[in-house]
Order: C-alpha cells, then structure tokens, then sequence
C-alpha cells in the first residue's frame, strides 16, 4: 500500500507540486529544516540582484527610483504579508527582527500600574522572546523572577489553553504567547486566547514565527492586538531576513514605545525636525532604516506564497504530515521513535516532532544519507515538509532511510555530542 510509486503519483495530481521547480535544491539531498530557514527560490534570487543593481544604477536616487523604491519598501512588503496573517494591509509593515519587534511591541504596549504589573508568558516559548520580557521588565525596575509568570506545560511538549487563560489575573498587564510551539509543532488557539484576554482588559499578542506562511491567520478578525514574525522559516526570505510586525488599526495613534525616524509620517520624514510626526498607520513601529538587500528576497517569495495561497498550502501542509505519520507508524514505532507531536489538525503545525534518546546520532546518521532533519536536543528530532518545495516521495524515502538507520543502527558510528548549530 506504502509504496514509493503511489508517493510519486500523489505528486503528480498535486496542483502545488509545480512550485517546486521554482527553488534550487540538491536532487542528492532532501532537504526538512524549512521550519528553521526555507529554502532559495529562483525569483528570491533575481529580486536580490534587482535591487543590488538599483543601488549600482540610481545611487542615492534608488530610495524613490526604479521598480522598487527604498523609502516605501517596508510598506509595500506589509502590504503583501497581511494576507498571510489575515489583516489589513496598513496593519502589517515588514521591518526590523524578531526580537527587536518584541521589544518594540511591549515598550508600546505594556503599560503597569498598581498590582497589574506582570507579563504572561509560557515556559515552552522560545527563549529570545523570555531575553526580551525579561529585559524589558528590568528597564521598568521589576524583578522577572516575579513579574514574569511562565505558564507551566504538563507534559514538557504542549500547553493546555485552559490553564493559559486561568492565568490571565487581575496582576496580569500583558499576554505574550507562541502562535506555534517551536519543538512540538503544537497550534495555540489564538482566538479563544484573545476572547479570554479581553474579557480580563489584558492586551494579547503572539510570535509567529512558527506559524507565518505556514497555516492561515486571521489577526484582525480575532482582534489581536500585535504580532510579530521572522520571514526566513516558511517565507524563504532567506538567512538574516527582515522581520515582520502587526498592530491592530484600533491602536493606531499610539506613540510607539521606540521611537525611530522610520516610524514618521512620510511627507514630515525629511523636515528632520526633533519633534517627530508618526505615520496613522502600522508603519509607525518602524525605528530604522530598511536592510533593503535583505528585505529584497521577499518579494518573490511573498508574491509566490499568496499565489498558492495561505488555505491550498495549509491543506497540502496537512496531508504531508498525516502522510509521514502513517508511515512512521507502520515502519518505525518498533525502534522507538516516536511521535510527540500533536496529531490532530488544528493543533499540528507544518513540522513533525520526533523523539528517541539517540536523537543527535540519529541526525548525524540522516545528514550523511542526504536527509537535511533538525535538532532539537536532547532527545528531539524536528522533520518539516515544506508544501511549496518539498514532495510526497521524499518522505517515503525519508521514512525508507531512517529505517535503514535503526535497523543497522548505524547511527553508532557517530558521536553523542551535537555541533554549535543544531
């Protein structure tokens, strides 16, 4: 039933399977680490060379000549993002990083006073986002022991959206929360999230970077406050891409909580006055300058994701990973692999979470097969098919090769300790 032939033949009658060839890839490797940096497309490429050559034509003129004029580049990359997380356009603006965003967002939004002075958060979070709070909360004079409350996980795998809401007290000033957990692939259910802080009077806002590009979002209907994203996961903006930011337009006037000249109206930007006249808009929370080489990559790949479109790719997302899951399943459970991820759809990702004690000599073994996995130590095996890139056949033969591995367990040959990179 299982068979590499019935594999090819799913792609073939897939109407996405042809984006494929819009991105360089090795025919010896298969590549599943789209969930930690996509991979480049051929029009991501053209876009970097398109704009390195306005720099080499226009000179300074480049911020207001040729296809794509600097000054408004932030702007028209928001523009193309919204539909992704499911906001208006002038919500969205694509600018700085992940983690400098966040700082943004709670200079902005969190406001203490009284006994609501805390910052809700989750022990499964990534830990730039903790850096952050907890830096944040130290320029306010508050002590992150606590006044950051991390929401406790059962499990070490998942959170219960019940427990995160009976968490959310009267001591709570602000909520800030993963769309997608980074190991287990777990959705939140940002809706009921949001429902349940409002309810209480506490601003909500999430990370994306797990979740942009990968499953449908609807931020503005959901009234969430503020969001925030990197766009080289499933966005293949490539490595050090610029980030992404959402504010909902009902806070639209507010003084950003870091003020930079980018953030200004831009009809006032250049009266370089000291007193600064913000956009009406998203593009308020802009702080500096845009790494316009490094934002140049989006645009193709923003224009190729809202081609598919967020719904095609999420359901073609699903089928990949129920797939890989039934095969593992039927060929490797006996080795002790095994699922830890959630299965079912509207609490999985677009990855799959394996575990095993050998994880990091069971990586290394994959790699020297051509298999590109990611590490999550020390006992977590992280393998995400990318809808637009990757293809049925490669996961049967990813499954075929890892039960090779364990039945051989050639992963012995390898050393337990993982590189600086993982």
């Amino acid at each position: 039933m299982y068979t590499y032939e019935e594999a090819v033949r799913i792609d073939r009658k897939d109407p996405l399977s042809s984006f494929r060839e819009e991105f360089y890839y090795d025919k010896d490797t298969i590549y599943l680490d789209g969930n930690s940096l996509g991979l480049l497309s051929r029009g991501a490429e053209a876009n970097v060379y398109e704009l390195l050559n306005s720099w080499k034509k226009y000179g300074i003129d480049g911020w207001t000549s040729g296809n794509h004029p600097w000054f408004y580049l932030s702007e028209q990359l928001g523009k193309a993002s919204a539909p992704l997380v499911g906001a208006e356009k002038d919500e969205v603006v694509v600018t700085g990083s992940t983690t400098v965003n966040l700082h943004q967002l709670v200079a902005t939004f969190y406001k203490p006073k009284g006994k609501c002075t805390k910052i809700l958060a989750d022990e499964l979070t990534f830990p730039s986002d903790i850096y952050a709070l907890q830096s944040q909360l130290k320029m306010q004079g508050y002590d992150p022991s606590i006044h950051l409350k991390q929401v406790k996980s059962q499990d070490g795998l998942t959170l219960d959206e019940t427990e995160i809401i009976m968490e959310m007290d009267e001591e709570v000033a602000l909520i800030v929360l993963p769309s997608v957990l980074y190991r287990s692939g777990q959705v939140l259910d940002m809706k009921a999230l949001t429902i349940a802080a409002h309810e209480r009077g506490i601003p909500i806002g999430f990370d994306l970077c797990h979740s942009i590009g990968a499953l449908p979002h609807e931020l503005s209907e959901w009234g969430v406050d503020f969001a925030f994203w990197c766009n080289y996961k499933y966005v293949n903006g490539g490595p050090g891409s610029v980030g992404g930011l959402y504010v909902n337009a009902k806070h639209f006037g507010k003084t950003p909580g870091l003020s930079g000249w980018f953030g200004s109206d831009k009809k006032k930007q250049f009266d370089m006055e000291h007193e600064p006249t913000f956009a009406g808009d998203v593009g308020a929370y802009q702080i500096g300058t845009p790494h316009v080489l490094s934002a140049a990559p989006l645009l193709s790949s923003l224009e190729m994701l809202n081609q598919a479109g967020i719904q095609h790719l999420r359901e073609r997302s699903l089928r990949m990973t129920d797939y890989f899951m039934t095969l593992i399943d039927h060929e490797l459970t006996s080795f002790g692999l095994t699922i830890s991820n959630p299965r079912g759809e509207q609490a999985r990702g677009g990855h799959l979470f394996l575990e095993h004690p050998e994880a990091v000599r069971i990586c290394k073994a994959l790699k020297a097969e051509g298999i590109i996995p990611d590490l999550r130590p020390p006992s977590g095996i992280r393998l995400a098919p990318a809808p637009l890139y990757n293809t049925f056949a490669e996961i049967w033969q990813t499954v075929q090769t890892l039960k090779k591995i364990m039945e051989e367990k050639s992963y012995e040959q390898y050393e337990r300790g993982r590189g600086v990179v993982s």
